[in-house]
């Protein structure tokens, strides 16, 4: 991968108005931001982003890239047999989103086996990174749930990002 969080380059950032609704959109050459809206179910007490829901962001760019790149999970499932679990997830808080915030959930995949994935994943307001993560994946069977190797059209595509 070429840039690891926090270190994507100026030029890879998307003007303010991706935030607006569009469904996901590249940035750089390898990073994918999706945008995202800060309701009040996303709050808590005090009005700001609960802190799990910064996962909830990261899983729908993740699952949007997919999505953008023609490999959504439902197909994944039905033709190759796979599901994709999370096997750790380590989220460094750095600001606090509010109600209606508008936001970008950005991810960029790297390989790490033949089974294993790790999705370097920000959530943004503008230029300020609030939220950084590291989340690493596996490539499950769907019957009976045993490590599988990840489809190789998936394969390409992250290499192709590195």
């Amino acid at each position: 991968m070429s840039a690891p969080p926090g270190r994507t380059s100026e030029a890879a950032f998307p003007s303010e108005g991706t935030a607006s609704g569009r469904k996901g959109v590249p940035i750089g050459s390898t990073t994918f931001a999706f945008p995202v809206r800060v309701y009040y179910e996303d709050t808590d007490a005090a009005g700001v982003v609960y802190y799990a829901n910064y996962l909830k962001f990261m899983e729908r760019a993740r699952t949007e890239w997919l999505d953008a790149h023609g490999l959504p999970l439902a197909e994944l499932e039905r033709v190759h047999g796979v599901v994709f679990v999370v096997t750790r997830a380590e989220i460094d808080f750095r600001g606090a989103a509010r109600l209606g915030d508008r936001l970008e959930a950005t991810v960029a995949f790297e390989p790490v086996g033949r089974a294993q994935m790790v999705a370097h994943q920000s959530v943004r307001r503008g230029r300020e990174v609030l939220v950084e993560g590291r989340v690493r994946l596996a490539c499950l069977a769907r019957d009976g749930w045993a490590p599988a190797r990840v489809p190789p059209e998936l394969a390409r595509l992250m290499e192709a990002s590195l």
